[in-house]
């Protein structure tokens, strides 16, 4: 349970991460977003992804070790996400 919980944790980071990179880049989708999104200068998006962050390791502190696979598929999409958006291929 807890090697699960140090997993979500460093994938956590590297969610941050990538999630600061995308608002960071200026990129002309994120334009396209809708109102809400672009509150607190983007913020808000920081603060779901901590919530889903948090969830997964409260999952995973109460008898839900296998959630480190959800959260590593998570993980991937985002870095597949963030991968397209800052190499400009979207």
């Amino acid at each position: 349970m807890t090697m699960a919980m140090v997993i979500i944790f460093l994938l956590g980071i590297g969610n941050f991460t990538l999630h600061k990179a995308v608002l960071e880049s200026r990129h002309p989708m994120l334009g396209q977003m809708p109102w809400f999104v672009h509150m607190l200068g983007g913020r808000l998006t920081l603060v779901t992804e901590f919530l889903i962050l948090l969830a997964a390791l409260l999952l995973a502190s109460n008898g839900w070790p296998g959630l480190a696979w959800g959260y590593l598929a998570y993980t991937a999409l985002n870095c597949f996400a963030a991968w397209l958006i800052l190499t400009d291929r979207i």
